[in-house]
């Protein structure tokens, strides 16, 4: 990873690396107001279309999206993880043909991480494969879902196991629209913030634990180096293992359970909260285990409370059909469930592949600490 200064609009970014280049990532206060500068260096002569949930849409239709005004074509689909899916993308790409977009288009993809996950996943496969630039407009994709160049969409039998990697020309991320955010959305990105901390910065941790009521009041300094922290963090891992065929999966700390969750509860869990759930669960699973002193899941705990995170499940759980929804998780290997364990703050259990395989019963009694 390298960090620099670019020249848009004097803009600081953070630098991403992959197979075939790099790409910057934009992160300052009313960057989002340069879009048409940042479309017009990275999609120079192109034709291009902004894909956007209509939430998002609404919102900039009426100018309440930071000072973006965006005047040529945009395609949309309903908000929320249910839209995730290959009948959204058959749409959206039957839309582009329909408007005749060629091999010379570009996308602009405009949301949360479920449109950035959407829309990527059009782009990697539209005519095999168009450039397109993430602008996340949710504190969750701006420090996770938008770097790394993961693109997916759900099935029935389980999240994001559809895909394709495939990084983007830049994002931009303007700290200031998460001013606009519904409380619970904005505190699920704040689950994955806690997640970069735990798995590779303790200073970054314990930052987190002095700064709450700034975070909760959504000061934009703090949010500015609360998510370009992150993206340098999420840089750094996937820079290195951009395929996830190794140290890339200490991402998916909290994630085995988190993805079970979301699953059981028909994606009407947000994955955020799914994702605070199962930080808890898998730390309490490594203090089972023995890979990580007692004491870390309280602490755990303690943090994601405070800023407003659940720590317990809002339903009863039902454990046999969480394990199965878990069996579906794209880590397992040979039918067993994996999962990428915190051996202490800022540092993972080095595993083979950094995932250790865990039974069935082992797993429920960590489930117990989010019943």
């Amino acid at each position: 990873m390298d960090v620099s200064l670019r020249d848009v609009r004097g803009v600081e970014s953070v630098t991403v690396t992959h197979t075939l280049g790099s790409y910057p990532v934009y992160v300052a206060p009313d960057s989002l107001s340069g879009l048409g500068e940042m479309v017009g260096r990275h999609l120079a002569s192109r034709r291009v279309v902004l894909i956007a949930d209509e939430q998002v849409y609404h919102l900039l239709e009426s100018h309440r999206v930071g000072s973006l005004n965006w005047t040529g074509d945009v395609l949309t689909f309903p908000a929320g993880e249910q839209s995730k899916t290959r009948e959204s993308w058959a749409r959206l790409t039957d839309a582009m043909v329909q408007r005749r977009y060629g091999r010379d288009s570009g996308i602009v993809a405009l949301g949360g991480g479920v449109t950035g996950a959407l829309a990527g996943f059009v782009a990697a496969t539209y005519m095999r494969g168009v450039p397109h630039l993430q602008v996340p407009t949710t504190l969750l994709a701006m420090v996770d879902a938008s770097v790394g160049g993961k693109t997916a969409v759900n099935t029935p039998a389980g999240k994001n196991l559809v895909g394709a990697f495939f990084p983007p020309v830049a994002v931009v991320a303007d700290p200031v629209v998460l001013r606009t955010l519904p409380d619970s959305a904005f505190r699920g990105g704040l689950a994955e913030a806690v997640k970069h901390g735990l798995i590779a910065d303790r200073e970054y941790f314990e930052w987190m634990e002095t700064q709450v009521d700034r975070l909760l009041a959504r000061d934009v300094s703090i949010l500015t180096h609360l998510v370009r922290r992150s993206v340098e963090i999420k840089a750094e891992v996937v820079s290195a293992d951009e395929r996830e065929a190794g140290r890339r999966a200490i991402l998916n700390a909290g994630h085995t359970v988190a993805h079970g969750l979301e699953q059981l509860s028909g994606y009407s869990l947000p994955h955020g909260d799914a994702v605070a759930l199962g930080l808890i669960a898998e730390c309490a699973l490594a203090e089972q285990l023995g890979v990580a002193a007692q004491g870390l899941c309280r602490r755990v705990t303690t943090l994601l409370g405070r800023l407003g995170l659940p720590t317990r499940s809002p339903e009863p759980l039902n454990g046999p059909g969480l394990i199965t929804a878990m069996l579906g998780d794209k880590k397992n290997r040979d039918g067993v469930i994996h999962v990428a364990l915190v051996a202490q703050l800022g540092r993972m259990h080095h595993a083979p592949g950094w995932t250790t395989p865990v039974s069935s019963t082992t797993i429920n009694q960590a489930i117990d600490s989010i019943s």
